[in-house]
């Protein structure tokens, strides 16, 4: 587990909480997983998403994520 990254434990919990709240097609628990761990890479790093390590994701989808799931207030 990196410094930025969910645990096993942490991502247990999240996980079943997600579940109810975000009806996704395609991607599922591990998609969810890696944009969780994305966001919070950003937000302990303080860096904009245009610079986040590409093993997280494309920055530009990572982003409309986001705002997707601020609108729903997910």
């Amino acid at each position: 587990m990196r410094r930025h990254e969910l645990s096993d434990r942490e991502w247990a919990v999240l996980r079943s909480i997600l579940a109810e709240h975000c009806k996704r097609q395609g991607g599922g628990s591990d998609s969810n997983r890696l944009f969780i761990n994305a966001v919070l890479w950003r937000i302990r790093t303080g860096v904009p998403w245009r610079d986040l390590p590409e093993r997280l994701g494309k920055w530009n989808s990572l982003a409309k994520r986001f705002a997707r799931w601020a609108e729903k207030k997910v």
